[in-house]
């Protein structure tokens, strides 16, 4: 009953998960969504700045420190392995729609371009970004990485094995492609109002961050000299400037 109660639980967590991915794809460029990130009522400017920078650090906290291997490992003990990740992504995908819920529309135009055909190649672009990061989960091991894989070993009596490295399709161009996505659909935006500069602006602040000094830095403790040399043939966000550089040299 337990095992069951944890695939139930695991389920749940994914697929509010899938809702918070799919309104992250609307909320962003105010597509199909009652509340985008350019809708509703406005209030003073430095009230929303300081509301949605909180917003976003919070998002930043909860989806760092409980990335973290000592994090997980005090983690495991109280929540318990097979229910580990799958918490993990519960609360991360809480926190978007907290974010989503919350966040305050500043609406002054930044930018904005008028050539249609331009305008529509953005959005194109907006869309190839989100199905990058949508691809790229599927090029490692998806549902281990949202927690299904772990709640089905458990339902089953079978320990889950560690997810083994791999370098397939997007990992030979980059070593984050979802990251890379993810930029890439921030910032891809024929009209970018004053809110949405600041989501972009500090989710890719967050981003640059997290990566270089937190998830390279457990993923060499983790690999050893496997993700050094990975680290040395394939740039991390910038598909081929290893290969620019090399060519300079």
């Amino acid at each position: 009953m337990k095992n069951i109660l944890i695939l139930i639980y695991g389920i749940l967590a994914y697929i509010i998960f899938l809702v918070s991915f799919l309104y992250s794809i609307g909320f962003v460029n105010n597509f199909w969504v009652l509340k985008g990130i350019d809708t509703g009522t406005e209030i003073d400017m430095m009230t929303a700045l300081l509301t949605n920078i909180s917003l976003l650090s919070l998002f930043a906290i909860q989806h760092s420190v409980m990335a973290r291997p000592a994090f997980k490992n005090w983690w495991v003990k109280i929540i318990g392995k097979p229910a580990e990740r799958s918490t993990y992504i519960l609360l991360t995908s809480l926190t978007l729609l907290l974010i989503f819920w919350k966040w305050q529309p500043m609406t002054d135009t930044v930018w904005t371009v008028e050539n249609s055909t331009i305008a529509m190649g953005i959005q194109v672009l907006y869309f190839i970004g989100w199905l990058i990061v949508l691809l790229s989960t599927f090029m490692i091991s998806h549902f281990e990485l949202f927690g299904l894989t772990q709640i089905v070993d458990n339902l089953k009596n079978r320990v889950s094995k560690s997810p083994s490295f791999q370098v397939n399709y997007f990992y030979g161009l980059v070593r984050h492609p979802i990251m890379l996505g993810f930029l890439i659909a921030f910032w891809a935006t024929p009209t970018m109002t004053t809110g949405h500069l600041l989501f972009a602006a500090v989710t890719t602040v967050y981003i640059l961050v997290a990566v270089k000094f937190l998830e390279e830095r457990d993923l060499k403790k983790v690999l050893g000299d496997t993700y050094v040399s990975y680290q040395k043939k394939v740039p991390m966000l910038i598909p081929f400037t290893k290969l620019f550089k090399q060519q300079s040299l």
